[in-house]
């Protein structure tokens, strides 16, 4: 598939077998001049042309099948025929197709004559091209570095790019550490707590990745207001909620029919909705917080979301932990 960029100019990407028809051609001697152009093999339209090689109109495949033999191209052509001026670009280009719908688009000088042909391929593998790099941009992003810098890097150059980033995971972990030490009484009296403690982290992060992941995607293609975010939060702390006491319910139920100890798997439950319903707040609030200084929120977001979910699950958890079980 040809790459393209969208600021290219159009005439790199022209296409040269095409068929013009004189203007003063029968319908038979198009006919004849169509099966002996070895050119054919890409055929939308005929560019209708006169004696100076100027465009003046178009014919189509079913047109001219279908007209009386004793026709000229004159008769059949379309004189309102849409040509991409040479000087435009890729995206200009782009914009003609799906504004015309037109399957092939003829590329003219300023005097009106065919240098060549761009067809429907060019925009239906630039959106291909566009949508395929936004979503393997998207996954790296998450993980804190672009794919364009590791692309072709070196075993140092990916080392340098990737390394920074996981220090923030470490220092969440440190500071989980730290904070889990504060509870050490809590955690050996009800040892329990600690079997959930990596499934209650995990649905953490997992909702803060998939809230960060659309809270992305909306400012990309929103306007990202004060009132655009209260609203956005809004409807993430009531999804988020619905997604907390679901997993609240399941888990805290396993937990205290397996040990029968209700009172500790009602805990568990309730440290679940919190964890979730502040990881899913983070996952709004972090992104957008970072787009109002100006920073790179793909880039950051992964990371910093994912360590601040950890911490704020692990604080949430464990406090409920400690404030109901004595």
């Amino acid at each position: 598939m040809l790459e393209t960029r969208t600021d290219e100019p159009i005439i790199n990407y022209l296409r040269k077998d095409f068929i013009t028809l004189s203007i003063g051609m029968s319908v038979p001697e198009a006919l004849d001049k169509i099966r002996k152009d070895a050119a054919a093999n890409m055929i939308h339209y005929f560019y209708v042309v006169d004696e100076s090689e100027k465009l003046c109109g178009t014919v189509s495949a079913k047109k001219l099948l279908t007209e009386d033999l004793d026709k000229t191209i004159k008769d059949i052509m379309d004189s309102r025929s849409v040509a991409i001026p040479h000087e435009c670009t890729v995206f200009d280009a782009c914009e003609y197709f799906a504004i015309y719908k037109f399957l092939a688009f003829p590329v003219v000088d300023d005097n009106m004559k065919i240098l060549g042909v761009v067809d429907v391929n060019l925009y239906t593998n630039e959106l291909f091209d566009i949508n395929e790099r936004k979503q393997t941009d998207s996954f790296f992003n998450s993980m804190g570095f672009r794919i364009s810098q590791i692309k072709n890097a070196s075993v140092f150059q990916g080392y340098k790019f990737r390394f920074p980033w996981l220090l923030a995971t470490i220092s969440s972990g440190v500071i989980c550490a730290v904070l889990t030490s504060f509870f050490q009484t809590t955690l050996t009296e009800n040892i329990i707590l600690a079997f959930f403690l990596t499934l209650v982290l995990g649905l953490g992060e997992s909702v803060s990745i998939q809230t960060m992941s659309i809270t992305i995607h909306a400012i990309h293609y929103d306007n990202p207001t004060p009132a655009w975010f209260w609203k956005s939060l809004k409807r993430e702390v009531g999804t988020s909620l619905l997604l907390g006491v679901s997993c609240a319910i399941i888990v805290g139920s396993i937990a205290a029919i397996w040990k029968s100890a209700p009172l500790t798997g009602f805990v568990i439950g309730c440290g679940i909705a919190s964890a979730l319903l502040l990881a899913a707040t983070g996952g709004i609030i972090i992104p957008y917080l970072l787009h109002r200084m100006k920073m790179d929120l793909k880039i950051a977001c992964g990371p910093i979301t994912l360590a601040c979910a950890d911490i704020m699950t692990i604080f949430s958890y464990l406090s409920l932990a400690k404030l109901f079980i004595r």
